[in-house]
Order: structure tokens, then sequence, then C-alpha cells
């Protein structure tokens, strides 16, 4: 195993590049999907890592649960520096498994939040709140998606920006897009080197909702002039956490991309551009973590199991 159980712990650094030329090179439906698959592969692969580390660590403490033959030379030496990472393991990997465990809490009371602020009213695909604070975002769940919407909100828009502002939302519903910020949510939370990762799919998911949108209404100037509009006059709310019309990602790069011409659908890039090699190099990490992981986890087992009195 030797070194090789580090290596998922700092391979997501080989993401980094490719997170940052995503949104200038890539189809925002292509960066959102690609970032979140990497970020929750390599998020996985390091979890599994750590908790192999942490077994070796865990079966050094007196009065552990363990199998005795688990803390055996032989076992500890398929760790590098057994004594140290062994039990720095221990809480770095409950660290993990707490701050996982709060934003799913934090998402569920969000969501749940947002529902009952929904009670009483009808089941219609649109909920407009009576409410002098301007927001507006997509509530996954329930009985239905719905989108939700503020009557101050409604007030600042043209018709047609309401009608951007309604297939901006719709498009979060369709595509999902609340999976994908939960997962890169999560994977920012197991491993922090992931991080750039979830900023980049955040920003991703916004400008793929934004190019649905503007397909919808058949206007990418409307959309942006909606989506500036609503930015100047929007507010955070309790439901921040859920994709807004004008909350994640820096609202004068959406409005720059959408006065500019719709991106280009390409298939895989050349490796001889810049964000061709981001994306092989990405591509490499994530199998490299993913082969590393499974060896390591194959061989602790194994190791395990010959060190287990029948």
């Amino acid at each position: 195993m030797g070194v090789f159980v580090f290596l998922p712990l700092v391979l997501p650094l080989t993401a980094w590049p490719i997170a940052r030329l995503a949104e200038q090179h890539l189809h925002p439906r292509t960066a959102t999907r690609l970032l979140t698959g990497v970020a929750a592969l390599m998020a996985a692969c390091s979890t599994l890592c750590l908790g192999l580390v942490m077994v070796v660590g865990t079966a050094q403490l007196p009065g552990n649960p363990l199998p005795d033959g688990w803390s055996d030379p032989e076992v500890r030496a398929a760790v590098p520096y057994d004594e140290v990472v062994g039990k720095a393991a221990i809480p770095a990997l409950g660290a993990v498994l707490v701050a996982c465990g709060r934003a799913l809490w934090r998402h569920g009371r969000v969501r749940r939040r947002a529902h009952r602020a929904l009670a009483g009213l009808r089941e219609t695909e649109v909920a407009v709140l009576v409410d002098d604070v301007p927001y507006a975002y997509a509530l996954p769940g329930g009985r239905r998606d719905r989108v939700v919407v503020t009557t101050a909100m409604l007030e600042c828009l043209e018709p047609a920006e309401r009608r951007a502002l309604f297939a901006h939302e719709r498009a979060h519903l369709a595509a999902r897009h609340h999976r994908f910020l939960l997962a890169v949510q999560l994977a920012a939370r197991a491993n922090p080197f992931l991080r750039p990762l979830r900023t980049a799919v955040a920003y991703a998911a916004e400008r793929w909702a934004d190019e649905d949108a503007a397909r919808a209404v058949g206007s990418r100037r409307a959309v942006a002039y909606a989506i500036g509009k609503a930015a100047l006059v929007s507010r955070s709310t309790a439901a921040a956490a859920l994709a807004g019309f004008a909350a994640a990602g820096p609202v004068p790069r959406r409005v720059a991309a959408l006065l500019g011409p719709a991106p280009a659908v390409r298939s895989w890039p050349s490796l001889f551009t810049s964000v061709g090699a981001a994306m092989w190099g990405a591509a490499a990490g994530a199998a490299v973590s993913a082969m590393s992981s499974a060896n390591s986890a194959v061989t602790m087992v194994l190791i395990l199991h010959a060190a287990t009195p029948l």
C-alpha cells in the first residue's frame, strides 16, 4: 500500500486548472457535469483512504473493539509513519463526517423551511409570496417542484424579464441542479482541496440555467437585463442554499456572457489546448485517485484478513 494511500488526499489539486478554465472554454452543462463527477469521485476516494489509515490508528488505541491482530507490526507497516498519521486520521475522518452531516442537515432544514413557508398556498408550479424582500428560487421536492418568487421581485421586473426569471428557475428544476450543488458541497467538506470545484460548479449551474432560459424566451438580452436588475434589488434569504435567480456566481460575468454569443457545445477538446490539457489532467488525477484507493482498499483487506485469527 505504502504512499499510494495518501495520493487521493492530494490528487484533487490536479483539478484546479480545469475549475478555473471551465467557465471560459466549456459549455456550462458540460462544465457542471464534468466538475461534479470529478469532485464526487475524488472526495469518495480520499475519504476511503482516510478511513483505511484510521483503521491502523484505531487498532493501536487501548481498549478498542478491533481484533488484536490489526495492530500487529505487519499491519502497521502497510501505512508509512503509522504512529503519527494513523492516530491523526481519527479526528480528521471524524471532522469530515461531522462537516458532511452538518451540510446535509442544513440543506434539509432550508428545504423544510421553504416548504413550510408555502403551507396553505395552492399546489401550483409558481408560488408567489407577499413579501417586501425581492428574491426568487427553485424549490425541488414535496408534491411537485415549484418556483418561488415574491411580489417585490415581480414588481421590479418587466413582463419579458419575468418570463426570463421563470424560465431560469424552471431550468434549474428540470436539470436537477440542486443535486449537483449538494454533491460538490459535500465533496468540498470531505476534502478542502475540492473547494475551487464547488465554486466553479455553482457558477456553471447558474450559467446553464441562463442559457436554457435564453433559449426558452428567445432573447439573451432579456435574460441578461433580468439578471442584472434582480441582482441590484435582491437580498439574502433563508433559502440562499437553493438555486436562485441572482444568488450564485458573479453576476457581471453572467450578464457579459449572455450579451455575447451562445457557447458552442464542443466535444472533448484537443490535448494541445489549455482547456484540453486541464481536462486530461483532471481525468488522469481522478483515474489515479480511483486506482490508488482501490489498490489500498484491497491490500488493506488482505492484510487484515491475514492478521485476523480464525
